[in-house]
Parts: structure tokens; sequence; C-alpha cells
């Protein structure tokens, strides 16, 4: 497994070399002599993970809180950890039966009340609660 190629460049420089003549005076003499820079390279050929991906996907992060609607709760007054939300992803038309304590991407189901569903939103390290409710329900005369 080859992990980083060796690049090789070549730099001519004019360097000034002192050199003595016959007699005791140095004159400077122009003499080329190359200087190799050597440069390592890194390429990443499957084996591992690249550090440079992102390790969160976009399936994690779905579905989003402003993606959902809430279409109904079965709720039990006398048990309500029993309680049931159904929630529906207006994006793709997916359905999720939410129970307290389930998690769906960053969401959290924190409580289900009668006519709302509050929820822990985790994002970047920080964690906010938001509630999705009902629509209210129109009144027949």
């Amino acid at each position: 497994m080859r992990t980083s190629n060796l690049l090789v460049i070549g730099i001519l420089a004019a360097v000034p070399a002192a050199s003595q003549s016959r007699d005791t005076t140095a004159r400077p003499d122009s003499a080329s002599q190359s200087i190799e820079l050597v440069r390592e390279v890194f390429s990443y050929e499957g084996a591992g993970r690249d550090p440079f991906v992102s390790l969160l996907k976009s399936g994690d992060v779905r579905p989003l809180i402003a993606d959902l609607k809430l279409v109904t709760i079965v709720y039990d007054a006398r048990y309500p950890a029993r309680s049931v939300a159904v929630l529906r992803d207006i994006t793709n038309g997916k359905r999720y039966r939410a129970k307290v304590g389930e998690v769906f991407g960053r969401l959290r189901v924190t409580q289900i009340r009668p006519r709302e569903v509050v929820f822990t939103v985790q994002e970047y390290g920080y964690e906010r609660q938001q509630t999705l409710s009902l629509a209210k329900q129109e009144e027949t005369p």
C-alpha cells in the first residue's frame, strides 16, 4: 500500500564559488550547482475513512422539524407513556409512529400531550425543545 508519492523537483541555481588562482587573490567563479527539493504528497486509496469527508450523512439529519406534520395523537390519560403520535414527512410522504423516547434523526420525542408533541432537537452540541401541535378543529354550528 502506497501512502505517499515523492515528487522530486530539481532547481538550478547559480552559486558563486570562490576559487584561488595562481596568485594569492581570490576571484569569484560563476559555477552552477543543482539543488533537489523533496515534497511529500498524500493520496487515499480506499484504506480506511477519508478524513476530509463529512461524518454527517444527509439521512442522519432527516427528518427536520419543519418537514413534519402532526397527523393524529392517540393519547392514553391513564398511562401517558403508552400514547402514540402519527407524523408525516411532507417532503417524501413517509409516516412515523412516535412514542416517548424515540429518536428520528436529530429529533427525540420528549413528551406526548393530548393535542401536541414535544421534541428535543440536538443541533451543534446544543439541545432545544420544539412543539408540534394538531391543526385546530373547526366547529360546526
